[in-house]
């Protein structure tokens, strides 16, 4: 089953990306770290609003 991604999904994963993006430049591993982890907390709310919003 493919779920589209919806537009409030899409915004998540670009947040995503650009706390990423900015976890690379960091020489501190903990910053870097705390960003990523972040980062994979808007990828998880990207997929889960995905779904909501295909649901609704």
């Amino acid at each position: 089953m493919t779920v589209r991604i919806s537009q409030r999904g899409k915004e998540y994963l670009e947040t995503e990306q650009t706390l990423l993006r900015a976890a690379k430049t960091m020489t501190d591993q903990h910053v870097a770290g705390q960003l990523k982890a972040l980062a994979d907390d808007y990828q998880r709310r990207a997929e889960k609003a995905s779904h909501v919003d295909a649901d609704g």
